[in-house]
């Protein structure tokens, strides 16, 4: 596939000029929302929600020249909270999908919730942009975001593939303010943010994390057009890799996140197949996301195959 060869490209250095590179990497829905803010002036939404749109879907953030049906499809969703000036509170709704071979299914990646998205922002502002320095949060936030999008894209075409990607997210964690105990999302110190989660992914420790993404993506639902029972097992496998880290450090972030990414997928393949596979996959789910233990009885309620 496009992605096992352009990974083979990275390793080698390959270095294409930006002047070379015709196709941008991701087609993202980007939306900006002031419901939630008083005023009657929505101009200054509307152009952020145009700047944010253009720099997601414009910037070449690789050496890689995507076709348009191989660009990664996300969204991103900026729900502002609260303004004073030219001073933003806000969430990110983030949504990451990728095509399952053979099927017209578009599996959820990522699905989360950034609820510390604080930014300065002028109306006409240019959206400048350097990963290896810090300019700007919202250039940041959504930068970091980007390339953690493509991370997980290419992990899931080649084991480890998405390295370079969750290297430079990282460089731009490291990049932003730390300040002890800030609550701006980027704080080492944090459990839950930005900085927890690229934490997580890069972390040896939480290696078969990374393991996952590859098998239940490439070496699962890849073949489940073909091979069903054989994509269910393996699958499986997959997931036990999930309790292996569970039994280490359920507390782990980018753990919880995946779980919270894939619950309804997994309960929903698991319905149906070989009763022994599908018991076991429940066990394992009720162990590790024991809140939704009721959930995954679901999987065993249909008693054929």
């Amino acid at each position: 596939m496009k992605r096992v060869f352009a990974i083979l490209l990275i390793a080698l250095g390959c270095l294409l000029s930006f002047d070379a590179v015709q196709a941008q990497e991701l087609q993202c829905d980007v939306r900006v929302s002031s419901n939630k803010v008083q005023g009657s002036d929505k101009t200054i939404y509307q152009n952020l929600q145009t700047s944010l749109y253009e720099f997601i879907n414009n910037t070449k953030f690789t050496e890689i020249n995507f076709r348009q049906a191989e660009k990664i499809e996300c969204s991103m969703l900026v729900d502002v909270t609260s303004r004073e000036g030219n001073y933003f509170t806000a969430e990110i709704n983030l949504a990451l999908r990728r095509p399952v071979y053979k099927s017209n299914y578009n599996t959820p990646m990522f699905n989360y919730i950034d609820r510390r998205f604080y930014f300065e922002y002028t109306d006409g502002q240019t959206l400048d942009f350097n990963p290896n320095t810090y300019i700007s949060n919202i250039t940041s936030t959504i930068g970091f975001y980007v390339y953690l999008f493509l991370g997980l894209d290419f992990d899931s075409f080649s084991l480890n593939g998405g390295d370079p990607f969750f290297a430079i997210a990282e460089t731009i964690a490291h990049a932003a303010p730390q300040d002890p105990g800030s609550e701006n999302g980027w704080s080492s110190t944090g459990r839950q943010n930005r900085y927890a989660i690229i934490s997580d992914i890069n972390n040896p420790t939480y290696q078969p994390l990374r393991q996952f993404i590859y098998d239940y993506h490439r070496q699962g639902l890849d073949k489940m057009a073909e091979k069903p029972d054989d994509a269910r097992e393996s699958m499986l496998n997959a997931i036990a890799q999930l309790q292996g880290i569970y039994e280490r450090n359920p507390m782990c972030y980018f753990l919880q996140l995946l779980i919270e990414s894939k619950r309804d997928e997994i309960i929903q393949v698991y319905s149906q197949g070989d009763m022994k596979i599908r018991t076991e996959a429940a066990n394992i789910m009720k162990t590790i996301d024991p809140s939704q233990s009721s959930r995954y009885d679901e999987m065993l309620q249909n008693t054929g195959r």
